[in-house]
């Protein structure tokens, strides 16, 4: 029988007063030796507590811990713990970081070197160990993160989200890297918000709200919602105007655009809806489609956002103007020799969505910053809603909403007070402000935390602020840089279900994401790699293109970008081994 490497046994966790509700209320959880425990559920459900409590870095209100048999405080010679947020120090390089934390670990002197070697070959930075962390992409400061964690070889790793804000490249890299761990008998806690990682553990656990609502193989709760999910094709319309009206039917309780289709899943006990139901005069087609662990994840959590968007409805519609809303001609910044973003070329029309894609480091944020006038071009022109970057970067910048990648309102100011300092620099009068702010905090369901400093809200919080503020003084284009990265299924349904709405509206949306299914709603892309432009076209043309080089039968957008950066990487070789 496989060893229990740690296990917790009715953990309760409270903040401040008894009678406050518990971050973690009775739960239960074991983690095996040589198997990968996902810890899923959505923002604030309790996973980042549960981990510190298990890393010795935080003691339970109630209920018992023990790694091995004894107290985490005891066993922190046996426990990696790789946080959520990158915990390494990006002044020092790669190899001080490995310095460091065999310094922490008491790593004898004589071990350094060749434990050194096997980490850096295990995580391909050998290459970049004189590299300052802070320079690495965010999948090589994942892979750093996980080499600290691995100076000492744990019995216990605990991994807080060690995917957020990585591209499907790097993930894919990371997860084969913790997989190959199972084989030296380290039990793995898996936190993540990606469910196509959790689908691949040996065991999970779903918390909410601080509390255990399933645990087992992933395969168990799929099961679940077996032969209740749907695919529909041949409708009429795009594809987000029917997703929005069929999500406001009580018997759906989600849905998503895949590929041509719309995927839903019908609510436990309803009939299967047939096409004429759907599709009214014009039926649609109806045909079963498999179930995936993240439909259980939504169906246990009690489903999914409706189609229509509060924020859409309060929004003001758009007037329709001549031209593309946002051009980039040959946009291209140098910092010095490096090349961030080259030549980037691309128009967006009134009431689209246009997606950048790519890996970390690729160029993309470079690419907003400059069309959102944070950025001076080193060569190239660009405009929104008709604002050259170059003589009218302000009346450019007043002209839209803009999200950053990383968190970037005031950490120390409440909820509201970031509200009333955005509602003044978009120029809200009082009256406008007070109907703004006021709708904001309804919208985004942010009354109970209303008076919290932002810097101290759970991510998916965060980012429900994040996006108010940029929408609050109801912009006719939005920047969106990695809106839903590290939040929950459910959030990144409430936000799109915004941005479809306002799109609706005749707002015009430039957005980034590592989620490739978010992909799937946008009207084009443009796939970003080494800071140029390789593929640009609508998700079919990409997939299709995909399908081509990799001989796939019917690729999914992940698939595609994957094959599509290594088809450049391919010819890149190619050309350099002919130039010399």
């Amino acid at each position: 029988m496989a060893e229990t490497v740690a296990n917790a046994s009715k953990v309760v966790k409270r903040f401040g007063a008894a009678d406050t509700a518990p971050a973690l209320d009775g739960v239960d959880i074991a983690i095996i030796a040589g198997q990968i425990t996902g810890l899923v559920g959505p923002d604030g459900a309790g996973k980042t507590t549960l981990i510190r409590i298990l890393a010795g870095l935080m003691a339970p209100t109630g209920g018992d811990i023990a790694i091995l048999g004894q107290p985490p405080g005891e066993m922190l010679d046996q426990i990696g713990y790789m946080p959520q947020r990158f915990g390494l120090y990006e002044d020092l390089t790669v190899r001080q970081n490995l310095d460091l934390y065999a310094d922490l670990r008491a790593l004898p002197p004589d071990e350094r070197d060749t434990t050194y070697a096997r980490l850096l070959d295990f995580t391909d930075l050998a290459r970049f160990q004189d590299r300052l962390a802070g320079k690495l992409s965010g999948g090589m400061k994942q892979k750093l993160g996980l080499a600290c964690s691995l100076v000492r070889t744990p019995r216990l790793l605990l991994l807080d989200e060690p995917g957020v804000g990585v591209d499907p490249i790097s993930r894919r890299e990371l997860w084969a890297m913790v997989a190959d761990l199972k084989g030296e008998g380290i039990g793995i806690l898996w936190s993540t918000a990606y469910l196509d990682e959790a689908e691949k553990c040996d065991r999970v656990y779903l918390f909410n709200e601080g509390r255990l609502l399933f645990d087992g193989p992933p395969s168990d709760l799929t099961d679940r919602i077996k032969n209740r999910v749907i695919r529909i094709t041949e409708f009429e319309g795009s594809r987000r105007h029917f997703l929005t009206h069929v999500l406001d039917r009580d018997n759906i309780i989600d849905g998503t655009i895949q590929g041509r289709a719309v995927r839903l899943l019908v609510r436990d006990g309803q009939a299967i809806p047939t096409g004429r139901d759907l599709g009214g005069d014009k039926p649609v087609v109806v045909t079963p489609a498999d179930p995936r662990f993240e439909d259980g994840f939504i169906e246990i959590l009690g489903g999914g956002p409706k189609g229509t968007s509060r924020l859409a409805e309060s929004y003001r519609t758009i007037p329709a103007g001549d031209g593309a809303v946002i051009e980039a001609h040959g946009l291209t910044k140098r910092f010095g020799e490096f090349t961030a973003a080259k030549d980037m070329k691309f128009s967006i029309g009134r009431g689209q969505i246009f997606g950048l894609l790519g890996p970390n480091g690729a160029g993309k944020s470079t690419t907003f910053k400059m069309l959102c006038g944070l950025l001076t071009p080193t060569s190239g022109s660009g405009s929104v809603a008709g604002n050259d970057l170059r003589t009218a970067a302000a009346e450019a910048r007043a002209s839209l909403g803009y999200m950053a990648q990383k968190f970037s309102l005031y950490g120390d100011l409440s909820v509201r007070q970031n509200l009333d300092f955005f509602a003044g620099a978009y120029g809200l009068d009082r009256a406008e402000a007070r109907r703004s702010i006021a709708a904001m905090i309804e919208i985004f369901e942010l009354g109970k935390v209303v008076g919290q400093n932002a810097g101290a809200l759970p991510l998916g919080y965060k980012q429900r602020l994040a996006l108010a503020c940029a929408v609050m003084h109801e912009p006719p284009v939005l920047f969106l840089d990695e809106p839903t990265s590290g939040v929950d299924p459910v959030t990144r349904r409430v936000f799109w279900t915004h941005i479809n709405g306002l799109v609706d509206k005749g707002v015009t949306v430039l957005v980034t994401t590592h989620f490739m299914d978010e992909a799937e709603y946008c009207d084009a892309v443009s796939l970003i790699y080494r800071a140029e432009q390789i593929a640009t076209g609508t998700p079919d043309e990409l997939k299709a293109e995909a399908a081509r080089l990799a001989n796939l039968d019917d690729p999914t957008m992940e698939d595609a970008f994957i094959a599509l950066v290594e088809d450049s990487d391919r010819r890149r070789d190619t050309a350099g081994r002919e130039a010399a």
